[in-house]
């Protein structure tokens, strides 16, 4: 299937401000991006650069006023997320260098004490795929959904005990019980269509059988559809913009549609 997304956000800027930007899909094994933009207003001078886990961040320094940033994408995604039940546990032994990071605790995801938890949600089930599958659906089926009962600073051990949260909070717990069992995970965050109310997205990968697979704990079936942005090992690592001085936000806005051909 075909996508086009984007965002707009608006910054009231008190002072010249420097800025880290992370809002430029790139092509990866679940999609193919067609095209991108990212426009600034006023026009400033913007520098790329890739972080430690591959993404492609941008940096600038804004006058004083109205900063306006407008993201835009277009790109030929998976309309199925790969499953593969019964996919055997990778042991910490076996794993890629590149993934035994996402193997510990981060902060928003203190899985050193989650790991009783983790093992009493998935008793008895499989070892690999089946125990992610079986987290997910426990967040989903245990964790409410609901804006506004948790902040920027929520980490995963509130979200289990208090049982609300929104995606992030759902993405959180579900790594922070996946690596208390062993089991690598990272967040990611990007466009979802469909997604009502309309917002930027976040959910998470497991790394079983030699491979990353996606997990969504706010749907209730797997469902494709996105376009991602970035990996991190939890939200500070994956934040879509970074303001180094005062700056209020005045709008967000997000959009995300179906299209018929890459045209």
């Amino acid at each position: 299937m075909f996508l086009e997304a984007g965002c707009e956000i608006t910054y009231e800027l008190m002072e010249p401000t420097p800025l880290f930007l992370l809002l430029r899909p790139q092509s990866g094994a679940s999609q193919q991006v067609l095209a991108e933009s990212l426009a600034l207003t006023p026009p400033i001078p913007v520098f790329a650069y890739s972080d430690s886990f591959g993404n492609a961040c941008q940096r600038c320094e804004a006058p004083a006023g109205r900063l306006e940033i407008v993201a835009h994408a277009r790109a030929e995604v998976s309309p199925t997320i790969d499953v593969h039940p019964g996919a055997p546990h990778t042991s910490v032994l076996e794993l890629p260098a590149q993934v035994i990071e996402f193997l510990m605790p981060s902060r928003y995801c203190p899985s050193d004490q989650l790991g009783d938890e983790a093992r009493q949600i998935v008793a008895d089930v499989t070892l690999g795929y089946d125990q992610v599958e079986a987290i997910r659906h426990w967040i989903h089926t245990n964790v409410e959904y609901c804006y506004g009962t948790s902040t920027g600073s929520t980490s995963a051990l509130e979200t289990f005990t208090k049982r609300r949260g929104v995606c992030r909070d759902f993405a959180h717990l579900g790594i922070a019980l996946c690596r208390g069992l062993d089991i690598p995970a990272r967040m990611v965050t990007g466009y979802f269509h469909q997604l009502k109310p309309m917002d930027m997205h976040a959910w998470f990968e497991a790394y079983v059988a030699g491979r990353w697979y996606t997990f969504d704990a706010t749907q209730a079936e797997p469902r494709e559809g996105r376009i991602v942005i970035a990996y991190g090992r939890d939200a500070a690592d994956v934040a879509l913009t970074i303001e180094f001085g005062p700056a209020t936000l005045s709008t967000m806005r997000v959009w995300v549609n179906e299209v018929r051909s890459e045209v």
